[in-house]
């Protein structure tokens, strides 16, 4: 048989990454490897989350669809106003550009084991409710956003025509 290709990864072989602090946070395994060198924007995480703490922050997406699959323990998925209680079996669609967040805490006694699965789109916004940032990967920012005018901070003087001065064309 020949050598296992970089696009086929067993589950062992796969590194556990994470860290968890305080009540965030957890562990996970990238199961679909050589994303970027292949082009591949479909992702798969085993994500082992300890009881008592939240994955992630409440959020939506604008562009990227998730899917969790739920394989072990016991735990909540908080979806918009709504909490539901998640275990193994269940599958849970989140859809990009409803503006529903959704969040997944382990509130059981033992790990919850999960798949994420989701897409990895270079321009995507990401949205966090209970913070009120905003994650624009495109710009590689996070942060919170001041609601302004149109206009506002842009000169009186358009610069297109400051840059066609300079070449001797405008006036």
């Amino acid at each position: 048989m020949p050598e296992r290709p970089p696009f086929i990864v067993n589950i062992a072989d796969a590194p556990e990454e994470g860290e968890v602090s305080g009540r965030w946070g957890g562990f996970w395994r990238v199961l679909t490897p050589g994303e970027e060198r292949y082009d591949g924007r479909l992702g798969v995480n085993l994500t082992r989350l300890p009881p008592g703490n939240a994955s992630v922050p409440f959020h939506f997406h604008m562009r990227e669809d998730e899917v969790f699959y739920v394989l072990a323990g016991r735990g909540v998925l908080r979806y918009g106003d709504e909490l539901h209680a998640i275990g193994p079996g269940d599958c849970i669609r989140c859809l990009a550009g409803t503006q529903v967040a959704h969040q997944i805490a382990n509130d059981g006694d033992e790990d919850l084991v999960y798949l994420a699965i989701g897409l990895n789109d270079p321009q995507e916004v990401c949205v966090y409710p209970d913070s009120g940032k905003v994650q624009v990967r495109g710009l590689r920012r996070i942060g919170t956003m001041t609601d302004a005018p149109y206009m506002a901070g842009e000169p009186e003087l358009p610069r297109i025509f400051e840059l066609l001065a300079a070449r001797g064309r405008g006036d």
